[in-house]
């Protein structure tokens, strides 16, 4: 499958792919699993909500979802044929939880049906017009006052300090570096969002970002 974006290193395929969770956890001593539970609480999924999952991957984010649902939905996007595999074995013993082959830089159809719309360290590696287009996608899905999470790195508008400036110039696309330095509280209000809310992590090097919608 050709890559849009070479630079990028969020559209991931092959080996990685096949063992992005094995591999996420030890390059993160295992720290990942331990962020995500705690993100997910932080979101205060109801029984009844429909959330659409943007990136969704492997399912591990999906299946702590869909603890807290009752008569709810969970929706996963993804375009890898390896992390769709493992989110359907992941995932097979939640009839509420599915995923589709389907890109989320492109226009969506999704209109007003979804609670809750999560992203999860996606938005960072697209160009700045294809992340335009997933944040009004998510503004589509999501019914009015519904919530829209980005779990992704935090804002630097400075120089980085140095513990992180040489492994994002060397290992992370350039797209991460142009995500940082942007404030996305204005992005976001700009395309309908407001009633902001942010969690960080990790001495803020990460974020979640909360953005609700407005009537529209």
């Amino acid at each position: 499958m050709a890559r849009y974006y070479p630079e990028s290193k969020v559209e991931i395929q092959g080996f990685f792919a096949s063992h992005y969770d094995t591999l996420l956890s030890l390059a993160t001593f295992g720290m990942v699993p331990m962020l995500m539970k705690n993100v997910i609480k932080l979101m205060e999924i109801k029984p009844s909500d429909r959330i659409l999952d943007l990136g969704a991957g492997t399912g591990s984010n999906a299946c702590l979802m869909v603890e807290y649902l009752k008569n709810g939905e969970i929706v996963g996007l993804d375009i890898s044929r390896e992390m769709i595999h493992q989110f359907k074995r992941k995932c097979s013993a939640y009839p509420n939880v599915k995923i589709l082959n389907k890109r989320i830089d492109k226009p969506l159809t999704f209109q007003q049906g979804f609670d809750k719309v999560f992203i999860s360290f996606t938005l960072h590696g697209f160009p700045q017009h294809a992340r335009r287009v997933i944040i009004r996608n998510a503004f589509k899905a999501l019914k009015n006052e519904g919530e829209f999470f980005i779990l992704d790195y935090g804002e630097f508008h400075g120089e980085l300090p140095p513990y992180l400036k040489v492994p994002f110039e060397k290992i992370e696309c350039p797209y991460a570096l142009d995500f940082m330095r942007r404030n996305w509280r204005k992005i976001l209000k700009s395309e309908g969002f407001d009633d902001f809310k942010e969690y960080m992590f990790f001495g803020k090097i990460l974020r979640m970002l909360r953005a609700v919608k407005l009537q529209g």
